[in-house]
């Protein structure tokens, strides 16, 4: 088979089938490139969700322990928040900011 004027002649048969194997193999089947790069960034982006998530985590075990703990905080978290008040006092609510 003659060679066409428009293929170099550095470029052999075997040349060719070595490209397309190569091309094959990183574009098709289960273990190709775009599917594992794609896997790749599935895998970050999941790890800095479970550390965002451990980092609330933490955050909300330490309110809560302080709540536990610590008297004042729990009182003042009561009124501030549900306008709770003792029993001898008398609360104002303003809707001033």
């Amino acid at each position: 088979m003659k060679r066409p004027n428009w293929i170099p002649k550095w470029v052999s048969w075997p040349l060719l089938v070595f490209i397309a194997f190569i091309i094959l193999l990183l574009c098709v089947g289960e273990n190709n490139y775009m599917r594992i790069y794609d896997y790749e960034r599935q895998i970050n982006e999941l790890k800095a969700e479970i550390k965002a998530n451990e980092d609330s985590a933490a955050m909300y075990e330490a309110k809560t322990r302080e709540l536990n703990t610590d008297r004042e905080t729990l009182e003042r978290i009561a009124r501030e928040k549900y306008g709770m008040k003792r029993a001898n006092e008398e609360v104002f609510v303003t809707d001033i900011p």
